[in-house]
């Protein structure tokens, strides 16, 4: 066999990262050692790492910055529709590879990189996560800024620059433990603070109504700091703006109170209300109700309001005189989507700005409100729904509470013309949920005040108008639409997997990564020996270099010939690491039962953070850890089966994880996960997936033959056929399933924890008498399903072919379908694949 290639030469090879001009490489060169310089103020002798990777982001931020300041410019001369997409979380990872395959300078960088005598990945690893997400939601909202950017459309990314990110996790003993995430430590090369822009945002105080309308008075300001970063589109000159506000107190906090101890308290006391960006709320479908994420998901949308009336207002470029006024133009030139809930406030603010400030009459800002306006809903997990107490509501925001109760008379009013007598109905679709405490229903909010209403997969959008928003439906029905969910195919293919980029670009040229439907054009070389032998080949590769950054991390030896089987994702019952945990253990006593049979050998991973507060998932990995304890050290079983928790998962982790995956487990009870994205990245890379007919599994079935992926298990209708009937009862699963009884025998009994044998009792409780998701009640099928997947294993040609089935099946994932049809059928935009003269052309 050939030599393999090093990495930095296989990268000159490959024609998807840009070509690598001397002058190019010459100038890069040359601007990097000017950075160092000049901005790192530092020389060869004395600059660490860190000292190169800054001085090389900013050496590709020099690239971004004359495309970012034009493609402002164009807009404000264009005058086109603009799309504000408000989210709490934008779940960004790491940005200097991504800049430069956007770019397509990241040869030239590695050439220049490798003249200068550094490493580049060891300059890329030096580069924090933007950790501000918890999961799907907040990755989701980052693809989408690179598919709005690489489709032309005119977008703006709105939400909190948290000091601290999502949480750090630290295995200990078996156990998580959190550390804080202090990302800007060392500082942030692609952000700008722009003070310039700075809002008031008000908060508490009370509402007087005059003559002249309604006033909102007495109220405490914090002002609301904007930092943008560039977001270039794929190759074609757009570079657009995610905004996040950072929270500033005013000059005279506290000063002008005569009530407080004295001036030095009042200056210390600044950090109360600078705690609102100071920390991501890590908590993944799930709702907690405190004051200080109310606080966080106003200070967004009012300071974004703001901005965008400020800008709907002055069309002209660098101008700040007011040109439009008529309001009822704002939805023919602004498109607001709120990503779930949490920006609901939206609605409310809007209608604040609107009628008190702007004047408007309510029936004409309620119509520009709802045209403008769009819902994406992202789960219907009743934990999950945001419904804040009206007594907070009146404390903190005492004006948006009347709003939002002349918003729900008026609308009560008219559900009552359309189904009159139907009092039930009122009651189910107010607003307010009456009882013990009154509350908002979020979500309700969302859909009266807006015109489009999404879920984000077809089964999740059938479920919700089938279920949760069935009244809503039943009274307008044209709202409801699906948008499933996508991924971006630069960060999760190009950047991520640049083999296999290359392996499907040889075949089939280069366009698949902005229309990713060329795929399909795969399937002619399915019975193509040396595409085979490639694709096989690409993913060996991976898998060899993700068995050294174990061993580098994480101090464990893999078997780099045994199947890799990832479940990384956040942990939480409803995704069913539990269902793994007892294959996991199956498998164990299958191999002790029988040492000597050809057993299919497998290393099984696990990933995901589990919410600081969810004891039950911290408990699940505590048993994955304890499983890995006994089945790593078992001398029987040698490397046939080995069981890691991978630490701390994160974007970075997935883009180094997901390529090296053989199978994908996406387990979750049939109608629990809306879509899932994870699923997408695993298919788009090579891997097969087993899985249940639920989120965006049933469509990749669909799009790729429901025979080339591993589905097992009850359908929605089976689940629900079960909770109308006899309902789930374990016991019956427990006695009747030797394996299953065998299992939960070991985990009950201190086989897992011989030191503390009751330590998994309450996981063996939940499972045999308050399990809402159904585990035993898949068990057998997926027990078999894995059988069927070991099968295939030992038949390296076959399996192959059917991860070609797969791949070619990924067009319909990519976040740029998902986003033209929001631009089509929500935003009334069109997107465009043009580009737009580079900043040394003349603009036409």
């Amino acid at each position: 066999m050939s030599k393999p290639l090093s990495d930095h030469d296989r990268k000159k090879q490959i024609s998807v990262r840009g070509l690598a001009g001397v002058e190019n490489v010459a100038e890069l060169k040359l601007a990097f050692n000017r950075h160092l310089h000049f901005t790192l103020v530092k020389d060869r002798n004395v600059a660490s790492k860190r000292d190169y990777y800054f001085a090389l982001a900013n050496t590709v931020r020099d690239h971004l910055v004359g495309r970012w300041i034009r493609t402002q410019q164009y807009y404000y001369e264009k005058d086109p529709k603009r799309v504000y997409y408000i989210s709490l979380e934008f779940y960004m990872g790491r940005t200097l590879q991504n800049t430069m395959v956007n770019l397509a300078l990241e040869n030239a960088c590695d050439e220049a990189i490798y003249q200068l005598g550094l490493d580049m990945e060891e300059l890329e690893d030096m580069e924090e996560d933007a950790g501000l997400g918890n999961g799907g939601l907040g990755r989701l909202a980052a693809c989408f800024l690179d598919s709005m950017a690489s489709l032309g459309l005119a977008a703006y990314g709105y939400g909190i620059r948290y000091e601290f990110g999502i949480f750090n996790q630290k295995i200990v003993k078996g156990w998580q433990v959190e550390e804080a995430d202090d990302w800007l430590r060392y500082g942030n090369p692609w952000e700008k603070a722009r003070p310039e822009y700075m809002r008031p945002v008000k908060f508490y105080g009370r509402t007087e109504h005059t003559p002249e309308g309604v006033k909102w008075v007495d109220t405490q300001i914090v002002l609301a700091l904007p930092y943008d970063t560039p977001i270039p589109g794929y190759r074609n000159n757009i570079v657009n703006t995610m905004r996040l506000w950072s929270a500033k107190a005013p000059c005279d906090f506290n000063l002008k109170d005569f009530n407080v101890g004295g001036y030095i308290q009042a200056v210390l006391d600044r950090n109360l209300c600078e705690n609102i960006s100071r920390v991501l709320y890590p908590n993944d479908n799930f709702f907690e109700g405190k004051e200080l994420r109310l606080k966080q998901e106003y200070f967004v949308v009012a300071a974004t309001l703001q901005d965008i009336v400020r800008r709907f207002k002055a069309s002209k470029f660098g101008s700040r005189e007011i040109v439009r006024t008529d309001f009822a133009q704002l939805p023919n030139k602004v498109a607001i989507q709120l990503n779930d809930t949490h920006p609901a406030m939206a609605i409310p603010e809007l209608m604040r700005v609107l009628v008190d400030e702007e004047k408007l009459d309510w029936d004409k800002a309620w119509d520009v409100c709802v045209r403008t306006c769009a819902y994406t809903n992202h789960t219907v997990l009743p934990e999950a729904l945001e419904r804040w107490p009206i007594d907070l509501f009146q404390h903190l925001l005492p004006r948006h509470l009347e709003i939002i109760f002349e918003i729900n008379r008026r609308f009560l009013q008219y559900v009552a013309s359309k189904f009159p007598g139907d009092h039930d109905r009122l009651r189910r679709m107010s607003l307010i949920e009456e009882g013990g405490c009154k509350k908002v229903n979020m979500a309700h909010l969302c859909i009266v005040g807006s015109h489009a209403v999404n879920g984000v997969a077809r089964i999740h959008s059938e479920i919700l108008i089938a279920t949760l928003f069935k009244d809503f439906y039943e009274l307008d029905p044209h709202k409801f639409q699906n948008k499933t969910n996508g991924i971006t195919p630069r960060r999760w293919l190009v950047m991520c997997n640049p083999g296999l980029a290359e392996v499907i670009a040889e075949r089939i040229g280069e366009e698949f990564v902005r229309d990713l439907d060329q795929l399909k054009k795969l399937l002619k070389f399915i019975d193509d020996d040396a595409f085979i032998r490639d694709i096989a080949k690409v993913k060996q590769e991976n898998k060899l270099k993700f068995a050294v950054h174990l061993e580098e991390h994480y101090k464990v030896k893999i078997n780099p010939q045994s199947m890799f089987d990832f479940q990384v994702k956040r942990i939480h019952e409803y995704k069913r690491q539990l269902l793994n945990c007892l294959h996991m253990i199956t498998y164990y006593n299958r191999i002790k039962k029988e040492p000597n049979k050809h057993w299919t050998p497998r290393t099984i991973m696990v990933g995901g953070k589990a919410a600081p507060g969810y004891h039950t998932a911290k408990m699940i990995i505590r048993l994955i850890t304890a499983i890995g304890e006994v089945v790593n050290h078992d001398p029987v079983i040698g490397d046939r089966l080995k069981i890691i928790f991978l630490e701390n998962y994160r974007v970075t982790l997935a883009e180094k994880a997901i390529p090296s995956a053989d199978l994908s487990e996406q387990i979750s009870t049939a109608g629990t996960e809306a879509s899932g994205t994870g699923n997408m990245k695993f298919m788009l890379n090579g891997a097969l997936t087993i899985g249940t007919m639920d989120g965006a599994n049933v469509e990749m079935a669909e799009e790729a033959g429901e025979k080339n992926l591993f589905i097992f298990g009850m359908r929605v209708e089976d689940v629900d056929a079960m909770d109308a009937g006899k309902g789930y009862h374990a016991s019956e699963y427990y006695n009747r399933i030797p394996e299953l009884k065998q299992a939960m025998d070991q985990i009950a009994g201190g086989f897992f924890s011989h030191k503390q044998p009751d330590l998994f009792k309450e996981l063996v409780d939940l499972l045999m008498h308050h399990d809402r998701f159904k585990v035993f009640a898949d068990y057998e099928a997926y027990i078999k399903c894995q059988d069927k997947v070991n099968e295939l294993y030992k038949k390296p040609k076959e399996w192959t072919k059917m991860v070609i089935h797969n791949i070619a099946g990924c067009g319909k994932f990519s976040s740029d379908r998902t986003i033209s049809q929001y631009a089509r059928e929500i935003w009334g935009m069109e997107p465009s694949l043009e580009k737009i003269p580079a900043p040394d052309e003349q603009l036409k």
